[in-house]
């Protein structure tokens, strides 16, 4: 006979517990995934406008890419 108390997920739900609505419960959405190839459209430069501020992102002569503002 197993002396371990029940796992958190074989209780029941509690009368002052109640389980989640589909109002409260929020979606999740996978992020854009962009390859990089794709973005920098052949490139060594990119500048991203964000919030009125210029970023620009570099990809090195290693391959690797480097965001500054």
């Amino acid at each position: 006979m197993s002396t371990r108390p029940p796992s958190s997920a074989s209780k029941a739900t509690s009368p002052t517990q109640q389980a989640p609505t589909s109002a409260t419960v929020t979606a999740r959405v996978a992020p854009l995934r962009v390859d990089s190839t794709a973005l920098m459209g052949g490139q060594r430069v990119l500048e991203i406008v964000h919030l009125g501020e210029v970023y620009r992102l570099q990809t090195t002569r290693f391959g690797k890419l480097i965001l500054t503002k």
